[in-house]
């Protein structure tokens, strides 16, 4: 049977964090808690969130079906890749697409979209 009931977690006026339907769970775009930092503690930082959401959820990075990772500069690639490729769980990369984009605060230099399964 399929439930038709959509879980929200972290609800604001504007957004959600987090939304569950189908055993699909959808991150919002992830950003830095503080923008007062260099790409590589950013990356790190918004991980730490996707973990913690995607755990909330009921899923794991292991679980991840897309990636979609926004930079502020392209040049952070190779740094922000380090980061991501210690993160990232072993034999279960899941597909990404990397861009850079104008962030809505001039101090993040990443965001970051998830979409999981649940276990």
């Amino acid at each position: 049977m399929t439930d038709r009931n959509i879980q929200r977690f972290h609800v604001g006026a504007r957004l959600s964090e987090t939304a569950v339907f189908n055993g699909v769970v959808y991150l919002a775009g992830m950003v830095p808690e503080s923008g007062a930092s260099d790409i590589r503690a950013q990356t790190a930082d918004v991980l730490a969130q996707v973990d913690r959401l995607l755990a909330e959820a009921g899923s794991d990075k292991s679980r991840i079906l897309r990636t979609q990772i926004y930079l502020a500069d392209i040049a952070d690639i190779g740094v922000m890749n380090e980061v991501w490729d210690a993160w990232v769980a072993p034999g279960n990369a899941p597909p990404r697409a990397t861009v850079e984009a104008a962030l809505a605060n001039p101090d993040w230099k990443i965001e970051i979209v998830v979409t999981a399964a649940q276990r």
